[in-house]
C-alpha cells in the first residue's frame, strides 16, 4: 500500500516491481546484484483516479507512459535496493501528488491603455533606429 494523501492510497495490485543490475556506484557488487528497480504503476486501471487526474498524470509522466497505460519509474541511484525501492516509490507518490493539483484556469484580460501605448512607443522608436541606418541621402 502506497500512500499518496489523506484520501488516496494505492494498492499493491496495481505495482509491480522488477530488478535488474544497476548501472551505478558499487565497484564488483554491480556485476552480481539486483539493485536498480523497475517501478510499474497500472495508471490506467487504478480506481482511485479520476479521469481527470489520470490525464494530468499522463502529460506529467511523459515517455514514462507506457502504450497500455501503465507508469514505468527506474530507480538506480544507490547501492542498496531497498532505498532505490523506496526512492521509485517517492518519486510515483510526488508525480501522482502533482497530478492532483488542478491548474488554474486563466480569465484572458485585455492588455492595459498605459501597455498599449509603451507598446507602440517603443514600435515606434525602433522603426526610427532603423531607418537612421540607411544610407544617407546626398542633396544635389
Amino acid at each position: 500500500m502506497l500512500r499518496i494523501n489523506d484520501t488516496i492510497s494505492i494498492a499493491d495490485w496495481e505495482l509491480s516491481e522488477s530488478f535488474t543490475r544497476s548501472s551505478g556506484p558499487g565497484g564488483q557488487n554491480v556485476n552480481k546484484v539486483e539493485t536498480a528497480v523497475e517501478l510499474r504503476f497500472e495508471a490506467e486501471r487504478s480506481p482511485h483516479l479520476s479521469p481527470a487526474v489520470k490525464r494530468r498524470l499522463q502529460r506529467l509522466a511523459g515517455r514514462r507512459w507506457t502504450l497500455d497505460g501503465a507508469i514505468v519509474i527506474r530507480a538506480e541511484e544507490t547501492r542498496s535496493q531497498e532505498r532505490n525501492r523506496a526512492l521509485a516509490r517517492e518519486r510515483l507518490a510526488e508525480m501522482i501528488r502533482a497530478a492532483l493539483v488542478v491548474p488554474k484556469a486563466r480569465i484572458a484580460t485585455r492588455p492595459t491603455l498605459g501597455s498599449q501605448r509603451r507598446r507602440l512607443a517603443s514600435k515606434q522608436a525602433r522603426g526610427v533606429v532603423k531607418s537612421l541606418r540607411g544610407k544617407p541621402e546626398t542633396e544635389e
